[in-house]
């Protein structure tokens, strides 16, 4: 029998542990680095159809590297019609704009009977500009100041864009800059809210102003028009050439949508890089940019299917551009590279007569004279529509107070007439849309409405009817075709900590934000209303002694 404190037993037992201790070794996951630079893309109209068509087109380094590196989601959906300063909040904000504030780049203000932009702030000054704007508007906190409040004011947000509203949605609240195109001179504008106006755009306006370049500037193809695929036999004979001349009063407001805007951003956000140190400070630096490969707004004809395809090649080659010089600068390792699409806003010019395509003319001014005579007999005299904007009809509120009237009863008596128009599919008051009661989506009509600048009425007319309005205080006549289509557009994530992944599903814009922050390990923006995606990671595994 072994006594019980055997010492041979004992010395077995503590080799044995110290051999365990000497040969085995702990594995631990480090978490990989946060990025030094994160790079937000806004691009308006663009479609996940046109990059797989022109894939072969494209170089290496651009829209290849994004679909062969990066996360690719085919089908993000926006809801409802939004332009790209809506999308670009809802992309930002994690939120719809019921929520955010910012339901599109331009309201309407019944009492003054005027649109006006978003961002308006007359509080405010601007820089290399008059108008006098800030980002009041937006209701909750964005991506790019949740970077800036997570680095506490040591990292540097920048955006550039060609439009006020969507150049200040990209800087948020508490960015160092936003610039933008102004429409009357052509500078690069900012305002006062923003206190940075970096050296490179003071050089711009004063060395090397747009006004003066775009006098020899001129659009055309960059291949030769038989390259370009799936065009008809007669867009090969007749190539573009557009021109940006000091006697068009739309030169800045045409060249805002074409492809050499492009160009010009990417020349900026390259000089930003080296000359404001971006991913050089002690906190995470974010650079924000707008570009555009919408239908060009001076395009001549309904078909502008090359000018698009032009538009998507240029701005691979400027998007190669700008990778390499982040990877001469910074490291892409080091980098985080958002790429959301914004849903293309259709070709708004109208089909020619001889294909025979049923179409109609709906008269705005019209429509609200009759409106307005079937009010009369009713409730009395007056001018009882205040407005008409973007598919809303306005009531005279002030009027309806007078007369002592229910608001919703003369909403109900407008919707049936309106219904019983020529060209009028459907109309909804704005009490329908608010209890989810309106629409084909309900639901994403509801959340896409911000009833402080919704009107009362909203109207839908027939696809492939032109609306005809005339501006107020110019009186020049504005002519839409009206198209309908599905609001989604393709997104992209690209960092050094992901698995290169394609999801053809459909995926919420809201879910966007809050998956970038999570992966940035930052705070979600305040608003963000659906929770981050999962996304495969690439393992790093570390072993230590």
């Amino acid at each position: 029998m072994r006594r019980k404190n055997d010492p041979r037993l004992t010395g077995r037992i503590i080799t044995a542990l110290v051999a365990s201790m000497v040969t085995f070794t702990v594995v631990a996951q480090a978490p990989a680095p946060r990025p030094k630079l994160v790079v937000g893309i806004m691009i308006d109209g663009l479609r996940e159809d046109y990059l797989d068509l022109l894939k072969g087109y494209f170089g290496e380094n651009g829209f290849k590297r994004l679909m062969k590196d990066g996360v690719m989601f085919d089908n993000v959906n926006y809801g409802t019609a939004v332009d790209a300063t809506a999308a670009t909040a809802m992309i930002y904000t994690g939120s719809a704009p019921a929520v955010n504030g910012i339901p599109a780049a331009m309201v309407y203000d019944p009492e003054n009977k005027r649109s006006y932009p978003i961002v308006l702030d007359p509080s405010k000054i601007g820089n290399y500009t008059d108008e006098t704007y800030s980002p009041k508007p937006i209701r909750v906190s964005t991506l790019a100041d949740e970077v800036r409040i997570d680095g506490g004011g040591f990292g540097a947000v920048h955006s550039i864009a060609p439009s006020a509203p969507q150049a200040i949605v990209l800087s948020g609240h508490a960015g160092n800059s936003a610039f933008w195109i102004n429409d009357a001179t052509g500078k690069w504008a900012t305002t006062t809210h923003y206190k940075d106006v970096p050296p490179t755009m003071q050089s711009r306006n004063y060395s090397k102003p747009l006004t003066v370049r775009l006098d020899t500037l001129t659009w055309r193809p960059l291949l030769a028009p038989d390259r370009y695929p799936d065009l008809p036999a007669y867009k090969k004979f007749y190539p573009f050439r557009y021109l940006f001349q000091h006697n068009d009063v739309n030169r800045y407001r045409n060249y805002k949508t074409s492809a050499p805007v492009n160009t010009e951003i990417t020349d900026i956000a390259t000089e930003y890089l080296k000359g404001l140190q971006l991913g050089a400070h002690e906190a995470i630096d974010m650079l924000n940019l707008g570009y555009t490969v919408a239908p060009f707004a001076g395009a001549k004809d309904a078909d502008s299917r090359i000018e698009m395809m032009d538009s998507y090649l240029r701005l691979d080659a400027d998007l190669g551009r700008l990778f390499n010089e982040i990877d001469g600068k910074v490291g892409l390792d080091n980098t985080f590279i958002m790429v959301a699409g914004t849903p293309a806003p259709a070709n708004d010019k109208r089909d020619d007569d001889k294909w025979s395509i049923p179409n109609g003319e709906f008269s705005v001014r019209r429509a609200i004279s009759l409106l307005n005579m079937f009010f009369i007999p009713q409730y009395g005299n007056g001018e009882w529509i205040a407005g008409y904007h973007k598919g809303q009809i306005y009531l005279n509120h002030k009027l309806i107070k007078e007369k002592g009237l229910d608001p919703k009863k003369l909403r109900v008596d407008a919707a049936d007439f309106l219904e019983r128009m020529s060209g009028v599919s459907c109309a909804w008051t704005i009490d329908d849309i608010q209890a989810g009661k309106a629409g084909v989506n309900s639901d994403a009509l509801k959340r896409n409405t911000q009833v402080d600048y919704a009107g009362d009425i909203l109207i839908e007319v027939n696809p492939g009817w032109e609306i005809v309005e005339v501006e107020p205080t110019s009186q020049q006549e504005h002519r839409s075709t009206v198209r309908s289509g599905l609001m989604t557009a393709p997104v992209f994530l690209l960092s050094p900590q992901l698995t290169p992944a394609r999801m053809t599903g459909e995926i919420d814009a809201r879910s966007i934000a809050p998956t970038v922050a999570r992966l940035l390990r930052i705070r979600s923006p305040n608003a963000s209303q659906l929770p981050p995606m999962h996304l495969d990671k690439k393992t790093n595994i570390v072993t230590s002694k």
